[in-house]
């Protein structure tokens, strides 16, 4: 919001000698961001004039229209001569007073202005547009000067357009609506520097009278609770706004248009009230508030045309016929608290204009304002919360501003059809500031800085005392807050509006000493050590947004029984594409993946560990609970009854080369054995032992169904790993081949306490032998079988080679493992080792059928 400190002025005494600064600073103290303070003064340098045109010739034969233009400047120029200005706007006649600056003058952005010939003819300065004085963002043509300006021509025109002015440019957040307004931001400025506030609000308005002032009916009494209408006849539709309007609204960022829409503008900047502003004499019947027909449209002023839904909120003539909404439910003329409609709105030959001032339902108003993306100002003060008792006041002071300035009477008249409900008070332990916030906020300090909010503090459903020093520290205060502060519904906001008021830098920032004999949960160092482990093999950490799409579940080819289809849908989500949470991790990080691939890379090796969210079916809502209390263990139960189970997961996916190639061979691409044994690698590190973890084929998607293992640790699935399936490597557009695990975590068992390995000096004995066996027979099963019959002399055993081949016969084939054996107390003779060897082959024979290749 952009904000004049002279206007500022008009509400609050403040400093005459405020520096910018402090002004600057003052404001942020109070919670208010600022962009920038800006002392337009020195913003333009060199002569800055008024002028007044004498001639105009219009030059043709060029792409554009081009004016030259004779502006008598006074004696600014040293000569008195007419000034020649070459100019392309179209706004304005022999005879107006416009803004020049001549040559040797820099306007912002350090754009110097000289003297050249351009089109044929010299141009000496620059007539100026209000963009170009760095007053606003209108630049469809220049300032022309109202009729009230007094200045002559040669006179420093600063303090006409405004450049005597300090402009603060101000971040409001969502939740302070009020400060949107200058009587809001007045407030503020009035507690900082503890003075005295004029509130515009404050001023004596005629209230609502039996008569209305047009027809109205209100069908929708939550979504507008409060609708006030005023009449103002004969207007001099040629009337111009005057310039100080003008230039306020130009320095807010706001167009001028016309006057009785200026004066909507003007009025919701200075009370923070949205208003409308109809031509009477071009609606047929009776005004109808109601929600939107779904399917109706509405051709809004910037000229769309748009679909409405049942959601939005519109105000109708009734005296034009609606097929779709019905008889008597009118055709919609604006879309409620967003922007009217072309069919009503103010013209060039209006005479009979209705002010219309009403309240609407902030979250109506927000989600109107998305669908439509329609962010106007109006719309953006309306779901930060309006004041509803301010709307009389505001339909006051328009119809006055309008009288005053373009004639006419105002009816006597006044609708005011009010359905706001009162404000509830809030119970509020006076000693929770100073609980919540470790500052001594006494009695005394928290009612006097809760009524300078504007709030009516009371003891309980008593009269506070005389002598606040009397109020104990146990006791409640009951406050009610004003109606401009909707954000004030819990304790927490009052003891927050205490610690503001108060002041932020009362607030001292201790660091909270550590509790000592903590450190890592053991969940945290599993964690830790899967990263760890991960990323020593090559692996790279990326961190996926948990949204996904609808369609996600079929891309990836799971069935429709599949329990990782159910997802929670987000209330309120990011991106209506990615509506749900996750539930398992591959999607997202196959998602990263394609990124990857799209921007060049090819050999990648990328992991995650993340939550995914599993629904629970038929858990309903969750109870409400305030923030007041603690829940409890009832409440806390029953809506941690709700919440969706979270397992923490871990996914790797692979693409590409895993060992580069270059001058010293070949590359080796991945393969679903890679993504096998990261799995292995994880389970490792995650303290699993290894006798523990066996491996088997599977089928389960996304996986290839020949080539996916599903990984068991104590007979107990934890997860799969192997390679994508075709389909879903084409749905996804992945290369082909891509790998991928994941794993659940939290599905592991506590790690138990590794023994350190023992350490033998007595040499090994290495034997390599060669099996046999089917092609469905597992390796893993395989190995095991051979550490099953080779004792406790066997150290490792490890596959080295796998063969198959017309020799072997039709569906077997070769697994070769080199066997390591040795004892902790002695040399092993030939004789051993190979009884051990033996031993281990026949186990493996007995169970699998293996035979000793060669054999």
């Amino acid at each position: 919001m952009r904000v004049s400190v002279s206007w500022l002025r008009e509400y609050v005494d403040l400093p005459a000698d405020l520096p910018i600064g402090d002004l600057e600073q003052a404001l942020v103290d109070l919670g208010i961001e600022v962009e920038s303070a800006v002392d337009l003064a020195e913003t333009v340098t060199g002569r800055l004039v008024v002028g007044e045109v004498r001639e105009i010739e219009e030059l043709t034969g060029f792409k554009k229209p081009i004016r030259f233009c004779r502006v008598d400047v006074g004696d600014a120029n040293g000569t008195g001569e007419p000034q020649e200005i070459v100019c392309g706007a179209r706004n304005f006649a022999v005879g107006d007073r416009v803004v020049v600056i001549l040559p040797g003058g820099v306007l912002p952005g350090g754009f110097a202005i000289g003297a050249r010939k351009t089109y044929g003819h010299n141009s000496a300065g620059m007539i100026c547009s209000a963009k170009e004085l760095g007053l606003g963002d209108d630049h469809s043509g220049i300032i022309v000067l109202g009729p009230d300006v007094t200045a002559k021509p040669g006179d420093d025109a600063r303090p006409v357009v405004g450049l005597d002015d300090v402009v603060l440019d101000l971040e409001i957040t969502p939740d302070r609506g009020y400060a949107l307004s200058l009587r809001g931001l007045a407030r503020e400025l009035s507690h900082a520097f503890d003075v005295p506030l004029r509130d515009p609000a404050l001023v004596p308005a005629p209230s609502g009278t039996e008569a209305p002032a047009y027809p109205v009916e209100v069908r929708d009494t939550v979504g507008c609770d409060r609708f006030t209408a005023r009449l103002v006849r004969g207007v001099d539709p040629n009337a111009p706004t005057p310039a100080w309007m003008q230039q306020r609204l130009v320095t807010a960022g706001i167009r001028s248009i016309s006057l009785p829409v200026d004066i909507t503008n003007y009025v919701m900047l200075e009370l923070g009230q949205p208003m409308h502003a109809f031509d009477a004499d071009r609606i047929a019947g009776t005004l109808v508030v109601r929600r939107a027909e779904a399917g109706e449209k509405l051709t809004t002023l910037d000229g769309v045309n748009r679909v409405l839904t049942a959601d939005d909120m519109v105000i109708c003539d009734a005296g034009l016929d609606n097929a779709l909404a019905g008889e008597g439910a009118g055709v919609p003329i604006s879309l409620a608290a967003v922007m009217g409609g072309e069919t009503s709105e103010v013209v060039a030959d209006t005479t009979t204009v209705l002010f219309e001032a009403a309240h609407w339902d902030p979250a109506m108003v927000g989600r109107t304002a998305r669908r439509h993306k329609l962010f106007s100002e109006a719309a953006k003060r309306w779901e930060r919360g309006v004041d509803p008792a301010v709307a009389l006041v505001a339909l006051e002071r328009a119809v006055r501003l309008l009288t005053e300035h373009g004639g006419g009477s105002a009816s006597a008249e006044i609708l005011d059809i009010d359905h706001v409900r009162p404000r509830s008070p809030i119970i509020l332990p006076v000693d929770l500031p100073t609980r919540r916030i470790g500052v001594e906020y006494p009695p005394a300090r928290v009612v006097a800085l809760l009524e300078q909010v504007g709030c009516t503090v009371a003891q309980g459903a008593d009269r506070l005392p005389e002598d606040l020093g009397t109020v104990g520290a146990g006791a409640t205060l009951s406050v009610t807050p004003p109606t401009w502060r909707p954000d004030l519904t819990d304790p927490a906001d009052l003891v927050e509006e205490v610690v503001r008021l108060d002041g932020y830098d009362r607030v001292p920032s201790v660091l909270p000493t550590a509790p000592p004999g903590r450190g890592l949960t053991p969940r945290q160092r599993r964690r830790r050590a899967v990263a760890g482990s991960l990323a020593e093999r090559g692996y790279v950490e990326v961190l996926a947004h948990p949204f996904v799409s609808p369609g996600l579940a079929d891309l990836l080819g799971l069935p429709a029984d599949d329990p990782r289809r159910p997802a929670v849908r987000l209330a309120n989500p990011l991106s209506e594409e990615e509506p749900l949470l996750r539930t398992t991790l591959l999607g997202p990080l196959l998602g990263i993946l394609k990124r990857n691939l799209g921007r060049g890379h090819r050999d990648l090796a990328l992991y995650e560990i993340g939550a995914v969210f599993h629904p629970r079916v038929g858990a309903g809502s969750p109870p409400a609970m305030g923030v007041d209390r603690r829940p409890t263990d009832a409440e806390f139960a029953a809506a941690d009854a709700v919440v969706p189970a979270q397992p923490v997961h871990v996914a790797a996916v692979l693409s590409g080369d895993l060992d580069p190639a270059g001058w010293w061979g070949a590359g080796r691409p991945a393969g679903w054995a890679d993504a096998i044994e990261a799995a292995r690698d994880v389970l490792d590190a995650a303290g699993v032992l290894g006798e523990r973890v066996e491996v088997r084929a599977a089928e389960y998607a996304p996986w290839h169904p020949g080539r996916c293992a599903e990984l068991r640790v104590d007979g107990s699935v934890v997860g799969h790993a192997g390679e994508l399936h075709p389909l879903v490597v084409a749905a996804l557009e992945l290369p082909r081949r891509t790998c991928a695990m994941e794993l659940d975590l939290d599905a592991l068992p506590a790690a138990g306490v590794t023994p350190a390995p023992a350490v033998s000096g007595f040499p090994p004995a290495l034997i390599d032998v060669a099996l046999v066996v089917d092609d469905s027979v597992p390796a893993e099963q395989v190995r095991r079988a051979l550490e099953a019959g080779a004792g406790e002399l066997l150290e490792d055993v490890r596959l080295f080679d796998v063969y198959s081949g017309a020799q072997l016969g039709a569906g077997r084939r070769s697994l070769a493992y080199k066997l390591t054996f040795r004892a902790p107390d002695r040399t092993l003779t030939v004789e051993e080792a190979v009884a051990a060897r033996d031993a281990a082959v026949a186990v493996a024979a007995e169970r699998l059928g293996a035979t000793l290749r060669g054999a």
